[in-house]
């Protein structure tokens, strides 16, 4: 069955937990996939008053969708925006963080180690010899350079993959952001979130395919194009993290490439008893409850 398993696997890997403002429960299943390329996160206390929820759905390679699970929500809390209460700009710029930080000699090898290809993580061994140590980029532990400092900084020691675009896999996100009973989700690609409220639901993304206008008009001007709902015949979506061989037009910003992981990002106020549901393709699902647990 080329990329599938003659029998899914149906073993699952759930979790739940709460706060005093919601409660969660989220699933995951490998099913038909040779490996599992989707990933989440979850952080109910990202700090005192925010609550983070993540999913990734993985393609080409699960390296993508188990990088922004490790890094997106940090990058978030990073960013000078989230700190001055701007949760848009803060989630806007922390995705498309994720390609930058993807590239270069460290980019590699933390992709090499969380992905699923033993070619590429015998090269990265190959790069570790002449490449600083994880944690170690230039003096500050775990503290990863931003992407001027790491062009500077590898382009002294040009060693093995330091010259190195970013992955050719990719994933979608879809994350939200809970503060002061303030729902924000920022999506990029097909993953979907739900939010009911007394009953009815309503759509908190939107799935980003090359048919859309805004999107055809995107690639098109970066030099891409459309066969059978596919850019540049391979891809049936068109905003992913990662897929770095889509991103290459140095002439245009990360948010005008054929590909751009630039989310769109949809607000509601009072979310108080409310649920939202998370869904990557069939492999994951989440359920998040918005209230105060005295309302039981």
């Amino acid at each position: 069955m080329g990329v599938y398993l003659s029998s899914p696997k149906t073993d699952k890997v759930s979790k739940d937990g709460e706060n005093d403002k919601l409660r969660y429960g989220l699933s995951s299943m490998q099913g038909w996939r040779t490996t599992m390329e989707d990933a989440h996160a979850a952080y109910p206390d990202l700090d005192s008053l925010t609550s983070f929820f993540g999913v990734y759905d993985g393609h080409g390679g699960q390296a993508v969708a188990k990088f922004c699970s490790k890094y997106l929500h940090e990058q978030v809390l990073k960013q000078e925006s989230y700190l001055s209460g701007d949760l848009n700009t803060s989630l806007q710029k922390a995705f498309l963080r994720m390609d930058e930080m993807m590239r270069g000699q460290r980019g590699w090898r933390e992709l090499a180690r969380l992905g699923d290809n033993m070619e590429t993580v015998t090269g990265m061994i190959e790069g570790l010899m002449c490449s600083p140590r994880s944690g170690q980029v230039n003096g500050h532990f775990d503290d990863w350079p931003d992407e001027e400092e790491s062009k500077s900084y590898y382009a002294k020691i040009r060693g093995p993959q330091s010259s190195f675009d970013g992955p050719n896999c990719g994933s979608t996100a879809c994350v939200a952001i809970i503060r002061n009973n303030q729902l924000v989700v920022a999506n990029a690609g097909d993953s979907r979130c739900v939010i009911s409220r007394k009953g009815q639901a309503y759509e908190m993304s939107k799935d980003h395919k090359p048919g859309l206008e805004v999107e055809r008009e995107r690639i098109r001007n970066a030099g891409g194009f459309i066969v059978v709902g596919r850019v540049n015949g391979t891809l049936n979506l068109s905003r992913a993290i990662g897929d770095a061989e889509f991103k290459q037009n140095k002439k245009l910003p990360a948010e005008q490439q054929i590909i751009t992981a630039n989310p769109d990002i949809k607000t509601v106020s009072n979310v108080g008893y409310s649920r939202m549901l998370f869904a990557v393709n069939l492999s994951f699902l989440g359920v998040f409850f918005f209230r105060a647990l005295e309302a039981k």
